[in-house]
């Protein structure tokens, strides 16, 4: 089994734990944004101390970064906040299990934003995936207690979802494209200096924003870390599996694989959250799954 694959099956684990802990967060104590900006306060900085002695242990210098790398990874950042504030709305709206499932819309855009990046497509057999996981978005796209029309297709939980989907889907690739313009050999070197770099420019970001428009938040943040520190720890690990996997494969075949987390999601709207899952988001669920596995096929 290629190493991408396991390593792309943890960071599903971590990312559910960390949406599941995100979410208590966001329903609870914080604000969306404020639940976004735990993750990296509580990260970042572990991530550049890991990243120092990992390469020190190694005896590989810190990289020569060009404005390339810079520039992918801004734009990685700048697009994963937006997803995540996203998702964390969305699971104030829409339970959690289909929250995420409109987030996995990300494996249908990577392809479309791996074209356009890096130039990384799929085949007409892949676009034939993609047309069938749109039909799932539209089984989701309207809440529970509704009946099914074109005119509640464009509902608020829907433009959450699928804003989140291209976000996190322009991230994978823009955090790909940094990478890969790291002249290390060793993807576990390149992985750590682009997240410890990306979750320093993130934490640096969203701190000066809250403290502009949302006064009070980050004391927030402070007065909640018994539970935030294990999203930031919880994120950590999660995206440093991501990172790695994002150096070894394309990024719209890590994204496929990483679909687990429908399963992983399912799992715990029913066993931990005791929420209900109408038949239609059942069957949501498992056409798009059925889009996903078909990708994983083709592509």
């Amino acid at each position: 089994m290629s190493l991408w694959i396991p390593v792309t099956l943890a960071a599903a684990f971590f990312q559910t734990l960390r949406f599941m802990l995100q979410r208590q967060l966001a329903l609870n104590t914080l604000s969306a944004t404020g639940a976004t900006f735990a993750r990296f306060l509580y990260s970042a900085p572990l991530v550049a101390v890991l990243c120092t002695i990992y390469l020190t242990v190694t005896q590989q210098a810190f990289p020569t970064t060009s404005w390339t790398f810079w520039g992918f990874g801004a734009l990685g950042g700048l697009t994963q906040i937006l997803a995540t504030v996203c998702v964390v709305m969305l699971f104030k709206q829409r339970n959690f299990a289909v929250g995420i499932t409109f987030k996995k819309t990300e494996v249908i855009q990577t392809v479309l934003v791996g074209l356009f990046l890096l130039g990384e497509g799929a085949s007409v057999y892949g676009f034939l995936a993609i047309l069938l996981g749109l039909f799932g978005v539209l089984l989701l796209s309207a809440p529970p207690d509704t009946r099914w029309s074109w005119s509640t297709l464009w509902n608020r939980s829907a433009a959450l979802g699928l804003a989140s989907g291209l976000m996190f889907a322009f991230s994978g690739v823009s955090y790909r494209g940094a990478s890969l313009e790291l002249g290390y050999d060793d993807p576990v070197a390149r992985a750590a200096v682009t997240l410890a770099a990306v979750t320093m420019m993130q934490m640096c970001a969203m701190a000066v924003w809250l403290r502009l428009r949302e006064t009070g938040q980050i004391s927030a943040v402070w007065a909640a870390r018994r539970l935030a520190v294990w999203v930031g720890l919880m994120s950590m690990a999660g995206s440093f599996c991501w990172f790695t996997a994002f150096t070894l494969q394309n990024a719209a075949y890590v994204n496929a694989v990483g679909q687990v987390e429908l399963i992983l999601s399912m799992m715990a709207t029913v066993l931990i959250f005791r929420e209900k899952v109408s038949p239609r988001e059942w069957a949501g669920v498992f056409v798009l799954l059925g889009s996903i596995v078909s990708l994983i096929l083709v592509i």
